[in-house]
């Protein structure tokens, strides 16, 4: 999955790594057995990185877990740690 056409003043993550409106982000998911999904997520923004770069995320099938809502609301601001 790609995703463009972001805003140029977002944040790629909570500690205020930037993103540009030039950003593309691809997302790539892979089920590697019943319990376990890799997903390898491409930044790709020549206005703020040097070159693309991948990170990958591991999920783990939890069954007796409670499900975490997330939601992400315009505009908002984390408390300094």
């Amino acid at each position: 999955m790609e995703t463009g056409g972001l805003r140029d003043d977002g944040w790629l993550d909570i500690i205020g790594s930037p993103l540009t409106e030039a950003a593309k982000l691809t997302e790539r998911f892979r089920r590697v057995n019943y319990g376990r999904m890799e997903v390898d997520i491409t930044v790709d923004d020549p206005k703020a990185y040097t070159k693309p770069w991948t990170v990958r995320h591991v999920q783990e099938i939890m069954p007796d877990a409670e499900l975490i809502e997330f939601i992400c609301l315009e505009n908002q601001r984390f408390a300094p740690q």
